[in-house]
C-alpha cells in the first residue's frame, strides 16, 4: 500500500467515527504549519520519506508544540518507538494494527490533550496574574509562599509589619483572590512544573 493510500485509509477510519483530521504528505509539510496552539493527536510513522517521524517529534519539541503523538511502527522499529516514548511520545502501535485499538489509543490521547490543554491554560493564567506584581510584592509573595508570617517577612525585608499587610492586600487584589488559602493555591498552580 502506498503512503498516500495509507493516509487515505487512516482518514477514512477517522472519518467513520466522526473524528476531524488533517492529512499531510510529509513531515516537512506538517512542520510548515505546526504551532504552539495546536491541539490534538498526531500519528507519525517511524519511517517516512524525507524527515522521519522521530526527527519530526524532536523538532516539534524544540518548537514547544505540545501535541499528543502516537508512533506507528513496523516490527523491526520497536526499539525506535520505545526511544520515541522516552522522548515524550504518548503511545506507539505496531503494524499491522487493529483499527479499533488505534481508535481507542487516539481517543485516549485526545482525552489527555484536553486535560493538558486546560492545565496549561490554568498555569498560564495564574502566571500572568502574578506577573502583574511589583518587585517588592513579588518578594513579599515568595516569603508568604514559604510560610512566613508578617513579622518575619517585615524583618527579612526591613519594612514595617503594616507595610507587609498592605503588600499582601495589594497582591490578593491583583491576582483576584479573597483568602490566603486561595492565594497560596493559585501560587502553587502558577509554579507547578508542566
Amino acid at each position: 500500500m502506498t503512503r498516500c493510500a495509507v493516509r487515505e485509509a487512516l482518514g477514512a477510519l477517522l472519518g467513520s467515527v466522526f473524528l476531524s483530521y488533517e492529512s499531510y504528505a510529509s513531515a516537512e509539510a506538517f512542520l510548515a504549519v505546526a504551532n504552539r496552539q495546536m491541539r490534538g493527536c498526531l500519528l507519525l510513522d517511524v519511517r517516512m520519506p524525507g524527515m522521519s517521524g522521530l526527527e519530526l517529534q524532536r523538532k516539534l519539541q524544540d518548537q514547544d508544540v505540545g501535541l499528543q503523538i502516537i508512533i506507528i511502527t513496523g516490527h523491526g522499529d520497536v526499539p525506535m518507538a520505545v526511544r520515541a516514548l522516552k522522548a515524550g511520545a504518548s503511545d506507539f502501535i505496531e503494524k499491522p494494527f487493529n483499527e479499533q485499538d488505534l481508535l481507542d489509543r487516539i481517543q485516549n490521547c485526545l482525552h489527555d490533550d484536553h486535560y493538558l490543554s486546560h492545565t496549561r491554560q490554568a498555569l498560564d493564567e495564574a502566571a500572568a496574574r502574578f506577573a502583574t506584581l511589583t518587585p517588592r510584592e513579588q518578594a513579599v509573595m515568595e516569603l508568604i509562599a514559604a510560610g512566613n508570617h508578617s513579622k518575619k517577612i517585615a524583618a527579612q525585608l526591613d519594612i514595617q509589619d503594616r507595610t507587609v499587610d498592605v503588600h499582601r492586600f495589594n497582591i490578593m487584589h491583583k491576582v483576584g483572590v479573597r483568602t490566603l488559602a486561595e492565594l497560596l493555591r493559585l501560587w502553587s498552580v502558577a509554579h507547578q512544573p508542566m
